[in-house]
């Protein structure tokens, strides 16, 4: 009689044959499964994020509910106490809770669009974003799904409701993280390892991640990552890995709208004193060209 196998009994090794690459590039250091095979070149060209052995992250597999953790904020945004602060929300909901200024759970199109200039889009950029995020996802939170909502308000409850496909699958069905496919987006796409995205690596992913006969997904994700780009608008041209996680977890939002308002208000400063000195210093500040 042959004894059942248990969870105590060695993995048996993997048969060397099935691989034409180095075990470096196929396995995992010290796991015993391999991430890419030859009979499927695709797998060795874009290898998913494998914890190692010391990392802070915990069990990425597992989706946090009120925490957006990577390898390298294993706690979530700690800046200004953030994530402690959010534990009430999931994370979906913490993505939107900057343009609930009155918390009261609803979003309308006059708060997105005072958002997004709070962060300093331009009037229609701004009117833009509101009209297609709220026309987009405003009858997918309505709580009762039968009629539409007549002013496109966005419930913020019911958010997780608005999960569409073809996208990196970061937020699970009910607005958890899901630290391994937040990081699958940097470890397969960040060609030449830049911490970071740029836009050839961003058009590679959206091409990637289209699921068939999904429209809707394919044009909301570019329109969501072409928004994060302008969000962040890095100057070497590059998205990094902690300015994306910020998106998530709504945190960039908040750090935008306050970059934005220290600097509309030297500006101000600026024009009402006529002192040549404090311009220049304001400039300097602010990392403007001096032309005087």
């Amino acid at each position: 009689m042959t004894r059942p196998v248990t969870d105590l009994d060695p993995i048996p090794p993997l048969m060397p044959e099935a691989f034409s690459i180095s075990e470096a590039d196929a396995m995992p250091l010290k796991k015993s499964y391999a991430t890419a095979t030859k009979q499927q070149p695709i797998t060795i060209e874009r290898k998913p994020f494998a914890p190692r052995y010391a990392d802070k992250l915990i069990d990425p597999g597992t989706a946090r509910a009120t925490l957006a953790v990577s390898e390298e904020s294993p706690n979530g945004t700690t800046e200004d106490n953030y994530a402690a602060k959010n534990q009430h929300l999931t994370v979906i909901q913490q993505h939107v809770t900057y343009w609930d200024r009155d918390h009261d759970s609803i979003i309308w199109p006059q708060d997105t669009y005072i958002g997004c200039r709070d962060y300093g889009w331009g009037i229609l950029l701004s009117f833009f974003a509101a009209m297609i995020i709220h026309f987009g996802l405003s009858y997918a939170t309505v709580p009762n799904l039968i009629l539409p909502d007549p002013f496109f308000r966005i419930y913020v409850d019911r958010l997780y409701k608005a999960k569409h496909g073809s996208d990196s699958m970061t937020y699970d069905n009910q607005g958890r993280f899901r630290p391994q496919q937040f990081e699958d987006i940097f470890a397969k796409y960040d060609q030449g390892g830049k911490g970071g995205l740029d836009i050839d690596d961003l058009l590679i992913f959206w091409k990637e991640q289209r699921m068939v006969f999904d429209f809707f997904g394919w044009t909301a994700c570019a329109l969501e990552w072409i928004a994060t780009y302008l969000l962040i608008w890095p100057a070497d041209g590059i998205m990094k890995k902690e300015d994306v996680r910020g998106i998530y977890d709504g945190s960039i939002f908040y750090k935008r709208a306050e970059e934005t308002k220290r600097k509309r208000e030297a500006r101000l400063l600026v024009k009402s004193r006529t002192s040549p000195e404090l311009v220049t210093k304001v400039k300097k500040v602010l990392g403007l060209p001096d032309k005087s």
